[in-house]
């Protein structure tokens, strides 16, 4: 029974990424997933000045959530290599949708080189379970990168030491953390909210 419930949704998963409009109806420009070639592709005609930054992540259905909820709400987002599964992984594709055609993704080779690449102009705010402040208190600016760390291990001392704020999302007493995507999601959307990012109806 196991087996045949496992057969099955590895079916159904093909199926639905083969009826993905990037996969049968892709346009000039548009992210092909065959080919994990991940650049700024279809933008929308406004970006946000906020960004989102993932830090090795080790779960491609997270990093997929994450890329969806990017692309529909206009914010570019840098990965930060090495990654704990390949682009084209069809987790990924299933969580992202073609959400990914919209989405603008800079890729980075390590954490030295997203350092050196990214515009030290702005801040880095790292969410963590070890924040110091809590993201209801926190001030967020136009330019901010918010920076999510590794499902397994989060960020070594170094990308501590580099960030501008270390936040925390408080939780009920005995919870010890959320999902990363949800994480991501509940802090951009205060981001955007302080800073006036959101779309208006």
């Amino acid at each position: 029974m196991e087996a045949a419930a496992a057969a099955s949704y590895t079916l159904e998963e093909a199926e639905l990424c083969d009826r993905l409009p990037h996969k049968t109806a892709a346009k000039p420009g548009q992210c092909a997933f065959l080919y994990c070639r991940w650049y700024p592709v279809q933008a929308y005609p406004e970006k946000n000045d906020l960004r989102l930054a993932l830090y090795q992540p080790d779960i491609p259905q997270n990093t997929g959530a994450l890329l969806r909820l990017a692309a529909c709400l206009a914010v570019e987002v840098d990965l930060i290599e090495p990654l704990g599964f390949l682009l084209g992984d069809r987790r990924l594709r299933r969580a992202a949708l073609d959400y990914v055609a919209w989405a603008g993704v800079r890729r980075h080779a390590s954490w030295r080189a997203f350092v050196t690449e990214r515009d030290r102009r702005f801040r880095l705010i790292l969410l963590t379970t070890k924040g110091t402040v809590p993201l209801y208190r926190f001030q967020f600016a136009a330019g901010d990168t918010l920076l999510l760390g590794r499902e397994s291990a989060g960020v070594p001392d170094c990308v501590h030491r580099a960030a501008f704020a270390r936040l925390v999302i408080p939780l009920a007493p005995g919870a010890r953390s959320l999902n990363v995507a949800l994480a991501g999601a509940i802090a951009l959307a205060e981001a955007l909210r302080q800073t006036g990012g959101f779309t208006q109806p």
